[in-house]
């Protein structure tokens, strides 16, 4: 076997069998076997894929990757104890997985402040029939704002981590399994004091879940599994990334696979090949048609990550793939013993071109799964089965009885696929039954009378709102402490800094003027006259809110965290308060007769009229902002008024580099996020992941909301601005 995925198609004229012409002793590094009817040499492009001929090459395909099997698993001194043990079963029933923001308001409300885990598993129940695990995310992307490091993240959902517990006995009591997050690249924020195996086992044996995700993990390595053992705590490991060394198959008993190649062939599951009872959850986050997911993972039978929410970007399956993944997990959970037969085996033959199917063989009882290549409706005889006296058929993907013709001793199965479409039919063995197979049948065949091809396809970014900023009451002179803009007319250019999402649609925020989210923005904007905080608010101005006002948060977790007994250290009073979320920055500003700047508001006090970079240019000048921090434990702010030479052209400083600072929430049905300006001088090392600096005054930061508890950060603080008159 090659070191690629897969081969690309042969070039021959004729239709005769091809011997395949690779060998399985190599060891791959890909993540797909090479397929029947395909050979080296031939243009990657999709030149002459209908000369591919898998039939022909199938048996003597089979016959090598048995060998190659067998041979592998010696290699790497396998041993499927953990495939056996009871308490790790699960993961071989866990066809629909989902990656779950934290942030995502069906799962936390944040209004009422409460977890909503019911809400949230109707709804997928109701889109794509549900899932049967999760893995809730709640570390990136905002990890990096400040110091704190993955695990004091999951002590700071609301809660803490006995929020955490209370929200995952709900999964349970849904039938739902739960994973957290590890991350080896964690290198560069406040240390843990332990390893991450332990840390995260500490933090498994306290909440209750059932397992792992390694993110960027090529599996995840043996020292969690045996981390967890020690604390009571089997433990299921999923890697995010491809395993890179088969021998973590061992302990890692399922993982996500990645996009598949959508050749006319469907890919074979390497690693669902040398352990049948490996879970695979195929993961492909920005994907918009997931037709070529969903047929692979019914010919593999493997699961699928059903992952919409990504880094508070809603990517929806569209109406046709969420149905369409409803149909293939129901059948899935219905034969979930077949789905890790130990005889599994693709390629099964068939009578038609572009129809391929796969078998799973049981005890009295055998599944084909078959899926259509094809843009067209392919009907007639499919299969050409063994019959044996008394042997029924049943078509498990319309729900009905079959009565093939016998012919020779073989019955010829007759089908109707629909245009990329899928098909099952089961084989069960005189006098053998199957619990449920009424239920079931009952069920498909409702399922049938909607065509798949009848529902829509097309996918739409979902709609934003930009939270409404009340106005103050006007004056017409700057209060003390504030600098007035005069009216203007403002070329508003910004660009959203995410990590991820490259330039699709839904990536970042959409301004009123916009009909979707995205990265880039541009706006001649009309703006009224209005008087910005020459300073972000500081310490003692918090603290003398908090005498006259007698406001206490009602999520006081991290509230004002780096002051000591009530007020802020000595020799802080003039730093800019931070540890307050964007609620409690309302709340002073509302006391103050004041408000939060919008965006532009905050952008242009900084650039002026000119479109420069910065506050006092184009060009970076250091000695304009406080010196990076690029320790591990975050440092303190600097003074509001320590780099007076960082003023913009309006004369308000401390704009960057400082502490990011509070303006604009956006909110669509699933996720909120405030729009964070400046940057702060933390630049955690050893990792691109960690939430990125936006000193440019045409960038901004997108701060994913969930709670107070969470929210507040060391490295976010606010100014206020009043409406002049």
């Amino acid at each position: 076997m090659t070191d690629t995925d897969h081969l690309t198609p042969s070039g021959d004229d004729d239709r005769r069998p091809v011997k395949t012409e690779f060998r399985f002793s190599h060891v791959t590094t890909g993540r797909y076997l090479p397929t029947p009817g395909k050979a080296p040499g031939w243009p990657f492009a999709e030149i002459g894929h209908w000369k591919m001929d898998a039939k022909g090459t199938a048996e003597d395909w089979l016959r090598e990757l048995i060998d190659w099997r067998r041979e592998h698993l010696i290699r790497i001194g396998y041993d499927d104890a953990n495939y056996r043990r009871p308490e790790l079963q699960w993961a071989q029933r866990n066809f629909v997985h989902a990656q779950m923001m934290v942030e995502d308001r069906y799962f936390y409300d944040p209004v009422k402040g409460e977890y909503t885990v019911d809400r949230y598993l109707d709804d997928l129940e109701a889109r794509f029939g549900g899932i049967d695990s999760v893995l809730i995310w709640y570390i990136y992307p905002n990890i990096g704002v400040d110091d704190r490091n993955q695990s004091d993240l999951a002590h700071d959902l609301p809660g803490g981590l006995a929020g955490l517990r209370g929200a995952i006995a709900d999964f349970h009591r849904r039938g739902v399994r739960v994973f957290l997050p590890t991350k080896p690249w964690d290198n560069g924020t406040r240390e843990q004091g332990q390893r991450d195996w332990h840390a995260i086992a500490d933090i498994i044996r306290e909440v209750r879940a059932d397992g792992i995700n390694g993110d960027t993990y090529n599996g995840v390595p043996r020292a969690f599994f045996d981390a967890c053992e020690a604390v009571g705590c089997p433990i299921v490991l999923q890697p995010e990334s491809t395993i890179s060394s088969e021998e973590q198959l061992i302990w890692n008993v399922q993982s996500w696979g990645k996009k598949v190649p959508a050749d006319v062939i469907p890919s074979v599951a390497k690693f669902k090949w040398l352990e049948p009872r490996h879970m695979i959850n195929l993961e492909n986050r920005w994907g918009r048609d997931r037709t070529n997911d969903l047929q692979y993972i019914f010919f593999n039978g493997v699961g699928y990550n059903a992952w919409e929410n990504i880094w508070g970007i809603w990517n929806q399956l569209t109406p046709r793939d969420a149905e369409t993944l409803r149909r293939i997990a129901t059948l899935q959970r219905q034969f979930a013993p077949l789905m890790v037969s130990m005889d599994w085996r693709p390629y099964a033959p068939t009578l038609q071109a572009g129809i391929f199917a796969s078998r799973f063989p049981g005890d009295g009882q055998v599944l084909w799964t078959l899926v259509n290549r094809h843009e067209y409706t392919v009907a007639g005889e499919q299969m050409a089965l063994p019959h044996a006296q008394g042997r029924r058929y049943l078509d498990l993907w319309n729900g009905r009885e079959l009565h093939p013709r016998v012919v020779d001793g073989q019955a010829l199965i007759e089908l109707s696929l629909e245009p990329r479409g899928y098909g099952a039919v089961l084989a069960l063995e005189a006098g053998r039954s199957v619990d449920g197979l009424d239920a079931y049948l009952a069920l498909a065949a409702d399922f049938a009378r909607t065509p798949l091809q009848s529902l829509s396809a097309e996918w739409r970014a979902i709609p934003q709102r930009q939270v409404e900023i009340p106005t103050t009451t006007r004056r017409a002179e700057a209060p003390a402490g504030m600098v007035t803009i005069p009216a203007a007319e403002f070329e508003f250019v910004v660009g959203g800094i995410e990590i991820e999402g490259q330039t699709w649609a839904g990536v970042d925020v959409q301004y009123p003027w916009e009909d979707s989210a995205r990265r880039g923005h541009r706006r001649r904007l009309q703006l009224q006259t209005f008087h910005i905080d020459r300073h972000p608010v500081t310490n003692l101005e918090f603290k003398r809110f908090l005498d006259i006002s007698g406001y206490a948060p009602r999520d006081a977790h991290n509230f004002l965290r780096d002051w000591v007994d009530g007020a802020p250290r000595v020799g802080w009073e003039k730093k800019p308060v931070t540890w307050v979320g964007i609620e409690d920055a309302r709340a002073y500003a509302a006391w103050a007769g004041k408000r939060l700047p919008r965006e532009w508001e905050w952008q242009y006090a900084a650039q002026g009229g000119d479109g420069r970079l910065y506050p006092w240019g184009d060009r970076w000048e250091a000695a304009a902002v406080p010196a990076p921090d690029l320790n591990r434990t975050m440092r303190a702010p600097a003074d509001v008024d320590a780099h007076p030479q960082g003023a913009s052209p309006f004369g308000v400083e401390d704009l960057v580099g400082n502490v990011w600072q509070w303006t604009d929430e956006f909110e669509d049905e699933h996720t909120r996020a405030a729009i964070l300006r400046g940057g702060s001088s933390y630049q955690p090392q050893t990792s691109h992941w960690y939430f990125p600096q936006a000193y440019r005054l045409d960038q901004h930061g997108k701060y994913l909301l969930m709670a107070p508890s969470k929210d507040r950060s060391a490295g976010i603080g606010f100014r206020c601005v009043v409406d002049a008159a």
